[in-house]
């Protein structure tokens, strides 16, 4: 016999899918359910989502990142996650281009949160860009660009260290400031021959 109450978590469940799209453009981590829902575990939202997609009222990728989607509900589009950038110290990475072309993860996303940009996504190492809002452990999108307009939140790549960093940048002189937002962090200055523009940030996914 089915334990009474549990028609009514899963239209609850269907409920906060909804609402979490409509406010943040994106689906909810399982994560995400299990606080919103005030669920005792992950295990127990898996069970129902997988009762749900059953039912046919939700479709999933077990391959993608917050890819619950509601069928009902206009396409998405997929956002590949390349790497992770440093809002610290600078980190090294292999090449610059690497995150054009390998993807460690992906997003399933409303195209009304890229704003029909194509882009890619980056996940935040570090604090240094907490009074922006971006935490250790977000997700930023960026716009691949190869340049910038002071004020500009970019992935700047430094050629001669062979690191790469998030901040805000600023030309100033034949100079640039990489400016990090949390007032604890000192900026970057090298000359403009040393940096690479590798994307600018237009949007933020944040992790609770």
């Amino acid at each position: 016999m089915r334990k009474p109450g549990v028609n009514q978590t899963r239209r609850k469940i269907i409920n906060f899918i909804r609402e979490y799209y409509d406010e943040k453009g994106y689906a909810p981590a399982v994560r995400d359910i299990m606080k919103g829902c005030e669920l005792s575990s992950t295990a127990v939202v898996q069970h129902h989502l997988k009762v749900l997609e059953s039912e046919h009222q939700i479709e999933r990728d077990s391959k993608v990142f917050r890819s619950i989607q509601l069928p009902d509900r206009k396409s998405t589009i997929r956002v590949p996650v390349l790497g992770t950038i440093a809002a610290g110290s600078p980190i090294p990475v292999l090449a610059s281009d690497t995150w054009h072309t390998e993807a460690v993860d992906t997003l399933e996303l409303s195209g009304e949160i890229t704003r029909g940009k194509d882009v890619f996504a980056l996940r935040v190492s570090g604090q240094s860009m907490i009074d922006a809002l971006i935490d250790d452990g977000d997700i930023v999108l960026l716009e691949p660009v190869k340049r910038a307009d002071n004020g500009d939140m970019v992935a700047a790549w430094l050629i001669k260290e062979e690191e790469v960093t998030l901040k805000r940048f600023f030309k100033e002189d034949g100079k640039v400031r990489l400016q990090p937002a949390n007032t604890q962090m000192k900026p970057i200055y090298t000359d403009s021959s040393n940096i690479s523009i590798q994307g600018r940030v237009v949007a933020v996914i944040r992790t609770l």
